[in-house]
């Protein structure tokens, strides 16, 4: 009789259990409808040369005061911060909009930081409302996210869920569902509605179309709008009060190890560091806080903080753990490395520096009649060109207006102009200069100007009669 009792008692709860996972699911409108207020869509103007270019990009409300997070891909790394113009936040399936300020991107995470307008903020919910101590997303749970439809259907929220096919550290712990799941940027959740994770760019999911016709082909589609990558949760909440202190992202951490590479299997085996992971070293830049720490080319950097890099697969993404233990930090801090040099094991202690100027903040200057912005020279591009950052000198091409006289003549974007009329240029305000005078010159009929491409030299004649 007891064992019958216990059996009626384990049958009654796995059938509650049943009727309330049926429950959960059949609730999952009510739940989607509440945590459709915490996405946003976000539109906004990228000012060229020679148009306004309007971009719209998803995100994900994360505060009380109408802060919303954009994926790293929201806005194109290489714009200047005057080039964004015009921010509106949009509510789902709302066709009204209000402004919106950009508060700039940070590194660690790379998410773009904008805030909506007072207007909005009580209609809005931040997704921490939904954040709980459940367990994190695991191996075949359920979950479920929100996607928004185009301008033009009123951002009309929907629904996409899934279940997880794999748990993995990119370094970030990150699930990946069997099927779209989320818009790139927009939160994910669990059969509760407890938060789950933040949907990542979409992996790249492509498909292939059929046409019927006589003549068939195959035509490549992919995916941009949707995705089944997620950051878990437990890799989002702690971070999202990492608001920027300035549009620019600054202050901005930097050691100076150039093209890292993850320690190959076979050197860590002939090493014997087969259960070590390693970042090895391809070059150090000069005047850099990892030249003055004493790290060299081709040392293997070990541990950070005397903690030991952790063996993640694929092995490049070691790489991307050592770039987040310096975005992590801010110019000033220390950053004890270990690193292998020969079968020497060395302790260094480097103070991360401040980055220096990035190519997006570097100063620039448009001439219509010529059809050229050239921008200062910076220290990436020192970098890139394998030119010594004291010697550098010049400007660089930073946009060839179609059919202008200098496309006509050859030049190309991201040449590097050396001289002008065969007198080197050494400063941005001494070229602004010399091609203001050539721009505002209605009768010169030509000048020459000489660039570096690829390591080669070319002189270019500009006709501008």
């Amino acid at each position: 009789m007891t064992s019958f009792r216990r059996c009626g008692l384990v049958l009654i709860g796995i059938a509650w259990l049943a009727v309330a996972r049926v429950s959960a699911a059949a609730d999952l409108p009510t739940l989607w409808a509440e945590r459709a207020k915490a996405v946003v869509a976000v539109e906004y103007v990228t000012e060229t040369e020679v148009d306004r270019r309007p971009t719209v990009t998803m995100g994900t409300v994360v505060d009380t005061q109408g802060t919303v997070i954009l994926p790293p891909g929201a806005i194109d790394p290489r714009a200047a911060l005057w080039q964004l113009k015009e921010f509106r936040v949009y509510l789902p399936g709302d066709a009204n909009s209000a402004p919106g300020e950009y508060l700039g991107q940070d590194a660690f995470t790379g998410w773009h930081f904008v805030r909506a307008d007072a207007a909005l903020r009580a209609r809005m919910v931040p997704v921490t409302n939904f954040a709980g101590p459940k367990k994190p997303a695991g191996l075949a749970d359920f979950v479920w996210g929100i996607g928004l439809r185009g301008k033009d259907e009123d951002f009309t929220p929907y629904l996409l869920q899934s279940h997880v096919a794999l748990v993995q550290a990119l370094p970030q712990r990150t699930g990946i569902a069997q099927q779209e799941v989320a818009a790139p940027g927009l939160p994910v959740f669990d059969r509760e509605g407890g938060f789950a994770g933040l949907a990542l760019a979409s992996f790249g999911q492509t498909f292939l179309q059929f046409s019927r016709g006589a003549r068939s082909s195959a035509v490549m589609l992919v995916n941009v709008e949707e995705s089944s990558a997620f950051l878990l949760a437990e890799d989002v909440l702690p971070y999202l009060g990492r608001v920027p202190k300035q549009p620019n992202g600054r202050p901005l951490a930097w050691l100076g190890a150039y093209g890292l590479e993850p320690m190959d299997r076979e050197v860590a085996k002939f090493l014997k560091l087969s259960t070590q992971s390693g970042a090895v070293v391809s070059e150090v830049l000069e005047g850099s806080p990892a030249e003055k720490a004493g790290l060299r080319a081709r040392d293997i950097v070990l541990a950070v903080d005397r903690k030991p890099l952790p063996q993640l697969k694929p092995d490049s993404v070691v790489v991307r753990y050592l770039e987040r233990e310096i975005d992590r930090r801010a110019p000033g801090d220390a950053l004890p490395l270990s690193v292998l040099r020969g079968a020497e094991r060395l302790e260094l202690n480097v103070v991360l520096g401040e980055q220096p100027k990035l190519v997006r903040e570097a100063e620039r200057k448009y001439f219509d009649r010529l059809g050229v912005t050239v921008r200062e020279f910076v220290y990436g591009d020192a970098v890139e060109r394998r030119a010594r950052t004291a010697d550098s000198a010049g400007v660089v091409v930073h946009f060839v207006k179609p059919s202008s006289p200098v496309a006509v003549a050859g030049l190309r974007f991201d040449d590097w102009i050396k001289e002008i009329d065969g007198a080197e240029v050494k400063t941005f305000a001494e070229a602004v200069q010399r091609l203001a005078e050539i721009d505002r010159d209605g009768n010169r009929p030509e000048f020459v100007i000489l660039v570096g491409r690829g390591g080669e030299t070319a002189v270019l004649r500009v006709k501008l009669k």
